[in-house]
Order: C-alpha cells, then sequence, then structure tokens
C-alpha cells in the first residue's frame, strides 16, 4: 500500500511520515505542501491512499477530494477541526483523524484504508473477467465479451448478436450493459448496446457491425463521436 501525505504544515507531515514508518505494508512514496501540487503528483504517480489536512491555503482537501472524483485513492483526512467530519464523511472517505494524530487512532484508520483497498482490488479483478455466464435453453453457456457484436432489447428480453448467431437472454437492456465492460461497449440506442471495436462505419444516423445495420439515436451521437475519435 503506498501513500502520499499532503499537509501544509511541515511538522504534520514529519509526523505523519514517522507513523506511516511503523506499518510494514505502508510505503510513504511522496509529501505535498498543498493540494494543487498533490493533485498534479497524482497525475503521475497515483497512489492507493491520501493522508489529507483539510485545511490548505491553495484549496481545501474538501475540494481536493471532489476534483480526483471517482477514480481517487482511498482518503484518509487528518483535520485540527472536528467540523468538517461530516461534509467529509458524506464524500466517501475511509476515515478522519483529528489533531494531534494518536498511534492508535492512525493504526485503526489505516486498518479501514487496508479493508477498502482490499475490497476495492478484488471487484477490479471481477470486472476483468472476459465473459459472462448466459442461460441458452437448458444450458448455461460461457460467452465471451469479444464474440458480442451488439446487444438489442426485444420486450422482455435482450438478443446478443454474435457473428454466428444469437441468443435470447431473460432480463432488460440495463442488466447486460451494467455487466459488459465500459471500455469496450457503448449504448447507441436506448434499444442498443454495441462493441466499439466491431463497429465498421457509422453514415446517417446509423452504424454497421457484422454488415448489420444499427439505428444511432440523437441522444447518443455525441458520446459515440467522441468515444470513436473521430478524425
Amino acid at each position: 500500500m503506498n501513500c502520499l501525505i499532503v499537509d501544509d504544515n511541515k511538522i504534520a507531515r514529519t509526523t505523519l511520515k514517522q507513523l506511516a514508518s511503523q506499518v510494514s505494508d505502508l510505503e510513504v512514496v511522496g509529501e505535498a505542501s498543498g493540494a494543487l501540487e498533490a493533485s498534479n503528483l497524482l497525475r503521475h504517480r497515483p497512489v492507493d491512499l491520501l493522508l489529507l489536512d483539510i485545511e490548505m491555503e491553495d484549496m481545501t482537501g474538501l475540494e481536493l477530494t471532489r476534483l480526483l472524483g471517482e477514480r481517487r485513492p482511498v482518503i484518509i483526512f487528518i483535520s485540527a477541526k472536528k467540523e468538517y467530519a461530516i461534509e467529509a464523511f458524506e464524500l466517501n472517505v475511509a476515515d478522519y483523524i483529528t489533531k494531534p494524530v494518536q498511534p492508535v487512532r492512525f493504526l485503526q484508520a489505516i486498518d479501514r484504508a487496508r479493508e477498502i483497498i482490499a475490497s476495492n482490488q478484488e471487484q477490479v479483478n471481477i470486472q476483468q473477467d472476459a465473459f459472462l455466464f448466459i442461460r441458452d435453453s437448458n444450458v448455461v453457456k460461457r460467452l465471451g465479451f469479444d464474440e458480442i457484436l451488439y446487444a438489442e432489447a426485444m420486450g422482455d428480453y435482450v438478443k446478443l448478436h454474435t457473428t454466428q448467431k444469437f441468443y435470447a437472454v431473460h432480463c432488460p437492456l440495463k442488466a447486460v450493459e451494467e455487466r459488459l465492460p465500459a471500455q469496450q461497449f457503448i449504448r447507441v440506442h436506448r434499444s442498443y448496446v454495441v462493441a466499439v471495436d466491431k463497429i465498421d462505419s457509422v453514415e446517417q444516423g446509423t452504424l454497421i457491425i457484422g454488415r448489420k445495420p444499427v439505428p444511432v439515436a440523437d441522444a447518443y451521437r455525441a458520446a459515440l463521436n467522441k468515444r470513436l475519435n473521430v478524425l
């Protein structure tokens, strides 16, 4: 587990480094005296954990947390003030420690962060599966994501089209979309989700995929063009 310490007080940073050095699986890979400096560091070297102060001159720790968005590291706030705690926990941080930091309290917070990081990694591993299981008649079949050309909503069913055939599964298109990896698939119509790398061409509101036309709704066209990175 590696971490970045962000605090505008040098003594506070030194204290946190000393505490972190007592945790065998925690490595301090950097420190920053402000939120903007931390943001720049994270662009070049992502970390697992942020030990983050709140009141800083350039930007607060709360503002930095919002700026980093969903892909932010796990965060432990460390502040001299208690009044930010409710707002901090609304941002789904791992913990909130008040200064002066007590060693036992620090270790408790690190334990929470470690559990969250392990849980996140487990979820990533699940998402890295390259297939899903579907029921084909009375047989459960493994269908690779790279086999799917597109998914088409048909009433209470979804047809998963491949180059050879299609499979009909009894569920809404939204449920299928959530199971398909977002880096490979995109919704182009309320009734269609397509594999981006299987698109052959797009013309006049219709794309061709596997020699079959698929409509592109106006509401999804801008997102599709952005995703295709058209020159």
